[in-house]
């Protein structure tokens, strides 16, 4: 099912909005544990995490939501499809796997969070989560470029679905050309 011309760029719009904006936030949050990690300033390492921790739930994680539910609106909206292309399959699934593994990272954060408001964190405390929220921040940052590049370059390549689908399309043409040229014969001979 197409969209109109008007709902469709609203809808790559909320998409486009939503998915600059996860990047954007998690960049953010990369920043906040960096700082978190090597401040010597307890205060200013206490701030990062709880401001971590309120970006996490009420910034990065709605943000993931919008994306994924967005993206699934274009996809279904356009002629892209959601299982033709295997570069929407693939933004699909790192999309999917990126939000749930960030409702698996927040909790990490959160323990965090409460940590550093509890107790003064010293350079050693829960420093194998401090450094976790670290790499998973970076990695996120991975996927979410990966993703974007994957909707710019949108690589060759459809799936087994799509070539039917496709093929499907053909026929129908086909066949509605060629009943078109049986009208017209038709009406030819009679007249």
């Amino acid at each position: 099912m197409a969209m109109a011309p008007g709902v469709r760029k609203f809808a790559l719009t909320a998409h486009v909005a939503s998915s600059v904006g996860w990047l954007g936030s998690v960049a953010v949050f990369l920043v906040l544990a960096v700082v978190g990690l090597t401040s010597e300033n307890t205060p200013q390492a206490q701030g990062a995490y709880m401001a971590m921790q309120l970006t996490g739930w009420y910034v990065i994680v709605p943000l993931a939501f919008a994306s994924l539910l967005t993206g699934l609106v274009q996809s279904l909206g356009t002629t892209w499809g959601l299982l033709r292309h295997y570069w929407v399959l693939a933004k699909l699934t790192l999309t999917v796997v990126a939000t749930f593994l960030l409702l698996l990272h927040m909790q990490v954060a959160d323990h965090v969070a409460d940590a550093a408001v509890r107790a003064n964190l010293s350079g050693t405390d829960l420093d194998g989560m401090r450094v976790q929220l670290v790499a998973d921040a970076a990695a996120a940052v991975l996927v979410l470029l990966t993703t974007t590049a994957l909707s710019i370059y949108k690589p060759r390549g459809i799936t087994r679905y799509g070539w039917r689908v496709q093929n499907e399309q053909r026929a129908e043409r086909a066949g509605e050309r060629a009943g078109d040229g049986d009208m017209g014969t038709a009406a030819a001979a009679r007249a």
